[in-house]
């Protein structure tokens, strides 16, 4: 049978399976809260928005832009938002703090954030104790990379007064950056992120290495933190590979998702995982094996539904 043949057989088959989840969302009405225009967690909500329109028969998801993973996560217990794109340690935090009938679930574990700490190339800084007193972005107040940035603020003994923070979201920080009113800005997201790596194609910019800071961090929030190697390709910065923070995604729901809806946007989101892939490299990462690495935050029943089925 030649790969051409076998591609189409398996859309057919995929076609078939979805169709049978299109009579039961035709009516589904649903609000995605993402995070800023220019990050990962909003070009994701809008290929998975249009994949399900597509193929589960629905009405198109609205993608709801926000500040970032404590704005969506507030959407999402609030009620404005039936989906949130949110980094594990915004939503270990707000865990306790839904309602009882919201109570937070996932559908996937999607994707690993990195944090950027990038400076202009001739700031004299090697490590985050050394941007003391620098004009530093440090994400919108609601953000997930505002969250980060402030442990990792208070592992390096640095205070408000220390470092003369602008909170900006990433869009707004590289503007800055170009008109001279930066000195650098933090963010935590996918590797690549697209607008980092198109700024980096015109300003001289370097990531600073974390590498001191992460064993306390670590030690304090070992259940939804990491540490990797960023490869110095992979920017293109004035600098060789450093070492960062590394936190998990989800995409969550609460217990107010039916669970046959819950089945259905699960199954189709991997069925979407293509669409996913154009929309943001990050989604090469994705697979039914680590998307239920959600701990601990529970697997939705309709999710859990899912991954039963597929024997994972």
């Amino acid at each position: 049978m030649s790969r051409r043949l076998l591609s189409l057989l398996l859309a057919m088959a995929t076609a078939l399976t979805l169709g049978g989840c299109g009579g039961q969302l035709e009516g589904v009405r649903l609000t995605i809260a993402t995070g800023g225009t220019a990050g990962v967690y909003y070009q994701l909500g809008k290929a998975l928005s249009g994949a399900w329109e597509r193929d589960l028969g629905m009405p198109r998801p609205t993608v709801l832009p926000t500040a970032g993973s404590v704005d969506a996560l507030g959407k999402l217990e609030a009620g404005e938002a039936d989906l949130a794109f949110a980094a594990a340690d915004a939503a270990v935090r707000a865990f306790d703090q839904q309602r009882p009938n919201r109570r937070l679930r996932a559908l996937a574990r999607m994707h690993d954030d990195f944090f950027h700490v990038i400076v202009r190339a001739e700031i004299p800084a090697t490590r985050l104790a050394d941007l003391r007193g620098l004009r530093i972005a440090t994400g919108s107040a609601e953000s997930g990379t505002r969250l980060i940035a402030d442990r990792l603020l208070e592992q390096a003994k640095l205070s408000a007064a220390d470092l003369r923070q602008s909170p900006t979201d990433l869009q707004d920080s590289i503007i800055a950056l170009k008109r001279g009113e930066l000195d650098g800005f933090f963010w935590s997201g996918g590797l690549p992120t697209p607008t980092v790596r198109e700024a980096a194609a015109s300003l001289s910019l370097r990531m600073i290495d974390l590498s001191d800071v992460l064993p306390g961090l670590l030690d304090k929030y070992s259940s939804v933190y990491g540490s990797a190697t960023v490869p110095a390709s992979t920017y293109g910065m004035h600098n060789g590979p450093i070492t960062t923070l590394v936190v998990r995604n989800f995409l969550l729901t609460t217990e107010a998702l039916a669970a046959d809806t819950a089945a259905a946007l699960t199954e189709g989101m991997f069925a979407a995982r293509d669409d996913l892939i154009r929309a943001n490299q990050v989604a090469l990462s994705l697979d039914t094996r680590s998307a239920i690495e959600t701990a601990p935050i529970d697997l939705h029943e309709g999710a859990l539904r899912y991954y039963r089925g597929t024997k994972v």
